[in-house]
C-alpha cells in the first residue's frame, strides 16, 4: 500500500528507545516510502546522518513532550537546538496546565514564540492539542489563536495520556479550523484499518509506530 506509507509518520519515541531503534526506522522509512521518521530529540544529529541530505523522508521531533508545560523560552531553545541539528519537523505540544488555567495571554505568547522559533529556521510545525483533555470551547479557543500565530498544522495528540486518535476527533478539528489547517492524527493508531478510517475524515498525516505491520511487512 505505497499510497497509505506516504501518510504515515514511522514513529519511535518510548522512553527507552536506542540509537539502534532510530536507525531501524530510518531505514525502514527509506526503503519503503514513510513521509518522515519521528524520534527523540537526543538522536535527530544521528538520525540526519542515517537519511543523508537528499533522502525525501522528513525527519521529526518533539518539543514540550509529553506534558507541554515547559517554559516559553526552553520550548524555543529546544526548536532551535533541533533544527540546527537537522529536523524539517517540530512536534510541540500545548501548554494544556496554562490553557486549563485561562492563561490566555500566555497560551498566545507561547504559540507566537513556537511559530517564530520555527518557521524562522524554515521547519513546519505541527502543535499537539491533546483534543481527549480539552474541552469543546478550549479548543475553538486554542484554534483561533494557533490561526493568528499562523501554525500550519495541528495534532491530535501525544498518545501518552490516554486519549487515542479517531475520526471524530479529526472531523471536529476539520470543523472547528474550517479547514485551516492540515491535520496529524496520533496516538493508538496500529492498524491499516484505523489509518484509512482518519485519512478519510480529513487526516493529512498518521503519526504511529506500527508502520510495518499495517502495510504487511513483518
Amino acid at each position: 500500500m505505497p499510497e497509505l506509507a506516504q501518510h504515515l509518520e514511522h514513529t519511535v519515541l518510548k522512553p527507552d528507545t536506542t540509537i539502534g531503534d532510530v536507525g531501524k526506522v530510518c531505514d525502514e522509512a527509506m526503503r519503503h516510502g514513510f513521509a518522515a521518521v519521528c524520534i527523540p530529540p537526543l538522536y535527530i544529529r544521528d538520525a540526519r546522518s542515517m537519511l543523508g541530505d537528499r533522502s525525501k523522508v522528513r525527519l521529526a521531533t518533539v518539543v514540550g513532550f509529553p506534558m507541554g508545560y515547559s517554559s516559553i523560552s526552553s520550548k524555543s531553545d529546544e526548536i532551535k537546538r533541533a533544527m540546527d541539528d537537522g529536523a524539517t519537523d517540530i512536534d510541540a505540544v500545548l501548554n494544556i496546565s496554562a490553557v486549563k488555567s485561562g492563561l490566555w495571554n500566555h497560551v498566545s505568547r507561547d504559540l507566537d514564540a513556537l511559530t517564530l522559533a520555527t518557521q524562522s529556521r524554515g521547519g513546519t510545525l505541527k502543535l499537539i492539542l491533546e483534543c481527549g483533555l480539552l474541552s469543546g470551547d478550549e479548543l475553538v479557543r486554542v484554534i483561533g489563536i494557533a490561526r493568528e500565530a499562523g501554525l500550519p498544522w495541528l495534532k491530535t495528540g501525544t498518545g501518552f495520556h490516554g486519549h487515542n486518535a479517531t475520526p471524530e476527533m479529526v472531523k471536529n478539528l476539520v470543523r472547528l479550523s474550517g479547514g485551516h489547517f492540515r491535520i496529524k492524527a496520533a496516538g493508538g493508531i496500529r492498524t491499516a484499518e484505523q489509518a484509512q478510517a482518519l485519512i478519510s475524515a480529513g487526516a493529512h498525516s498518521i503519526g504511529t509506530s506500527s508502520g510495518m505491520e499495517m502495510l504487511n511487512l513483518k
